[in-house]
């Protein structure tokens, strides 16, 4: 008898599988090496969770209050209405340029308003039958609109 008790060893095949071959690789499926590991950011070194633009740090800056004290009284003002307030306190002083920026802020406010409460009825129905369309498959739980 043999030394392995009649026994045949078993080898071990090792069979290399090429990625490429096996998959469908196209436009929005890469090869399965080239994809994101779980947990694996697609930008791990761009923009940080939490990092604000300069928008909502605008947004924020002019929403802190100040003291403002008005004929002998103290009063917490946002920042936003006090810069306001200093250019109207600039222009009755005779400020053109502060008449200016501060007339042209209240028309394009007050234009901005009037554009959006100026639709007509038939304005109203196309943009109501619109968003019926566009509720429709979203309701359903189906497909895209």
């Amino acid at each position: 008898m043999t030394a392995n008790n009649g026994k045949r060893k078993r080898r071990r095949v090792v069979r290399l599988r090429l990625e490429d071959n096996d998959e469908d690789v196209g436009y929005g499926k890469p090869p399965r090496r080239h994809q994101f590991k779980p947990g694996q950011s697609g930008n791990p070194k761009g923009r940080k969770k939490g990092v604000k633009n300069e928008i909502t740090i605008l947004q924020e800056l002019l929403q802190h209050k100040v003291v403002l004290n008005e004929r002998g009284k103290t009063r917490k003002i946002i920042l936003l209405e006090a810069i306001l307030r200093k250019i109207a306190e600039d222009c009755l002083r005779g400020n053109i340029k502060s008449v200016g920026f501060l007339l042209n802020r209240y028309y394009a406010a007050a234009a901005g308003n009037a554009a959006q409460a100026d639709l007509s009825e038939d304005d109203k129905e196309v943009l109501d039958a619109y968003l019926r369309d566009f509720k429709k498959p979203s309701e359903d739980g189906g497909g895209q609109p």
